[in-house]
């Protein structure tokens, strides 16, 4: 994944496994609700941050001008300190922000340890918010209540070398099966290329091919959720996922140890003919020597026609449970991540949106970013939201069973059913 986008569970897991003492909320939120004061901010600092401050900085212009006596007053934190500046903000309310920009998957830890508040009732009676993509707003709600208002999102699709599948005469495959097969045939007659490049410790690749074959990573049952990997439907697109690592495809010496990152580094190099990687890879895929000689369509389905579900990675703008200033920090990302800011950042930072209508807009006006958009509007999925599924992440749980089942250490029951048992018991803990 691209800027905070790239906030990847694993680090997520830092904040409940690493940290000095899990962070704990108060039990209640503050007392009062103040309409004049400092409301306090807290972004993630971006690679090129200038743009995003420059967009940032003409929406809190316009929120001071329309509420006298308030200070907006932004601070720009790293993504890789953000679990312990978390953990500090949840331990000490008087210097926490009363609005955070956290990365979707952070949530469900964030939430259990009762630290962003329920903002259910103002996104409710927000104007703007029937445009948001109901699909997108699913992954900021716990229990029927929302958490955070979706900023931007990030989907994966299918990465292709227009030159080699014209050499070749291939055509995008238009099923997993036939993406199997295609990447066989490249590997033979291209020895010196992957067919395609994944890897073992790529979640978000392995992940579509499960919910594509009508499988689950997991599934609530009654208060608690339980592994779903241990059914043929799961089975079956873990099955076509380790089929790829393959020394036919993409051998295991070199491509069991593969993140997301290095897999779509590979194919950016011209080592690989097809890779999977978001929209926000195309800037790192234009550095290198793939740039000009690839295109980009939706991650194919079992069937044709149909598109594989894409994991809906993003970030969102949440209230912390502890701010005094509640109201005002809910108008206030209202404001930054309605329609108008959201184009606005979009334009700056090419975050793609969260409303329905801007992401046609956007790809009319930008074409390379419709195989994503066609993505989105066919339906997303997102990871188990409870807290112990940073821990499953943090272990590695289906990083190790992809990796067992492709370089022959366990076969896809023994692997699977090993994975089963362990996030089943994760799980339990909470």
């Amino acid at each position: 994944m691209k800027r905070s986008v790239a906030l990847s569970v694993g680090l997520c897991a830092v904040l409940a496994v690493v940290a000095c003492g899990p962070p704990r909320a108060s039990s209640t939120g503050p007392a009062t609700d103040e309409s004049t004061g400092t409301v306090k901010v807290w972004l993630f600092q971006e690679a090129n941050n200038a743009p995003k401050e420059a967009v940032v900085a003409e929406a809190v212009t316009e929120f001071q001008a329309a509420h006298q006596g308030v200070t907006v007053e932004v601070q720009y934190i790293a993504t890789e300190s953000r679990a312990e500046r978390m953990t500090g903000a949840f331990n000490d309310p008087g210097n926490a922000p009363d609005v955070v920009e956290y990365g979707n998957t952070d949530m469900a830890n964030y939430v259990a340890v009762g630290g962003l508040a329920d903002i259910t009732g103002a996104l409710d009676s927000w104007a703007e918010g029937s445009g948001l993509d109901p699909r997108i707003v699913e992954s900021t709600e716990v229990d029927g209540k929302r958490y955070g208002l979706p900023w931007y999102i990030g989907v994966r699709a299918l990465y292709y070398r227009t030159d080699i599948f014209a050499e070749l005469n291939l055509r995008p495959p238009q099923t997993l099966g036939e993406l199997v097969e295609t990447a066989r045939q490249i590997r033979a007659a291209k020895p010196d290329l992957y067919g395609i490049s994944v890897g073992g410790r790529y979640v978000y690749g392995l992940a579509p091919m499960i919910w594509a074959a009508g499988g689950e990573l997991a599934t609530k049952q009654g208060d608690r959720y339980v592994s779903g990997l241990n059914t043929d439907a799961a089975k079956s697109g873990i099955a076509t996922y380790a089929s790829l690592i393959n020394d036919a495809i993409c051998p295991p010496a070199n491509c069991a140890q593969l993140t997301g990152t290095a897999s779509v580094q590979a194919f950016a190099s011209g080592k690989a003919a097809m890779t999977i990687g978001g929209d926000f890879n195309r800037s790192t895929v234009d550095a290198g020597e793939a740039r000009g000689k690839y295109a980009v369509v939706p991650l194919p389905g079992t069937t044709p026609g149909s598109v594989a579900p894409a994991f809906a990675g993003g970030n969102n703008l949440g209230v912390l449970r502890s701010s005094k200033h509640a109201t005002l920090a809910s108008q206030f990302i209202e404001l930054l991540g309605g329609r108008t800011y959201q184009q606005k950042m979009f334009a700056a930072m090419t975050y793609l949106p969260t409303f329905t209508d801007l992401q046609d807009e956007v790809t009319r006006s930008n074409p390379a970013l419709e195989p994503f958009v066609a993505t989105i509007k066919a339906g997303t999925k997102f990871v188990p939201l409870d807290k112990a599924w940073a821990t499953i992440d943090a272990q590695g749980v289906l990083p190790t069973m992809v990796q067992e089942i492709a370089v022959g250490a366990k076969t896809l029951d023994q692997a699977v059913a090993a994975a089963d048992e362990q996030m089943n018991s994760l799980l339990a803990k909470g």
